[in-house]
């Protein structure tokens, strides 16, 4: 499996277009551009590599990861997938929007199909492994590819930090929970790529996180 990034300008999130190098089948998770300029940057790298978007996967529905998730599966002829816990953030986007003082309008999201804790998904010849981590929102995902020791978190855990829970729908009993029952029992040396900041492993957090 190959991985390019993209990390938008304002919130600093980071994209993930993930993608098998025999079938080129592709994810793209948590696209959170806010400009055509970040966009084209995506476009760039599925035109550039010929890949055949399969899934746009969302880790949760905070704007700066799922603002341009409709654009994104109607570009590429894809479907959004993430949980339907976070339906209220995904139909307040432009809500939250104005809560950012963000110059954007976007329209309310819907998610096509609704995962939960155990489904699975296929991309050319890797498993995607869907866990559910909630607590920064309610319905937060984590992504875990095994073969590739690599679990995609969203915004539940950071390099030695965990994710903010003071907006709607965040617990920090849960989610402290969430990480310690969903991503501190996978191996060590499994990566966490979260949505913001640098990746880590489970071994580092265990030893290292402050708040878990």
């Amino acid at each position: 499996m190959k991985t390019s990034i993209v990390t938008t300008r304002l919130f600093g999130e980071n994209i993930y277009i993930i993608w098998d190098e025999t079938t080129l089948e592709a994810a793209i998770i948590d696209p959170g551009m806010m400009d055509e300029s970040e966009r084209q940057e995506v476009e760039d790298v599925v035109k550039q590599e010929n890949l055949s978007v399969k899934y746009v996967l969302l880790t949760h529905s905070h704007i700066d990861h799922a603002c341009s998730a409709r654009w994104t599966a109607e570009k590429f002829g894809a479907q959004v997938y993430g949980s339907k816990n976070d339906d209220m953030l995904a139909q307040s986007l432009t809500g939250q929007a104005t809560m950012f003082h963000l110059r954007i309008s976007p329209q309310p999201l819907t998610i096509d199909h609704d995962l939960k804790q155990g489904d699975e998904l296929t991309l050319g010849n890797d498993k995607i492994q869907v866990l559910a981590t909630p607590g920064h929102t309610e319905g937060g995902l984590t992504y875990y590819i095994p073969q590739e020791d690599v679990a995609f978190v969203g915004d539940t855990i950071f390099q030695h930090s965990v994710g903010r829970t003071d907006l709607p729908g965040g617990n920090m009993h849960t989610l402290t929970e969430s990480i310690k029952s969903r991503l501190f029992v996978l191996p060590g040396e499994t990566i966490l790529a979260p949505g913001h900041g640098p990746t880590t492993t489970v071994e580092d957090e265990r030893l290292g996180n402050p708040f878990v």
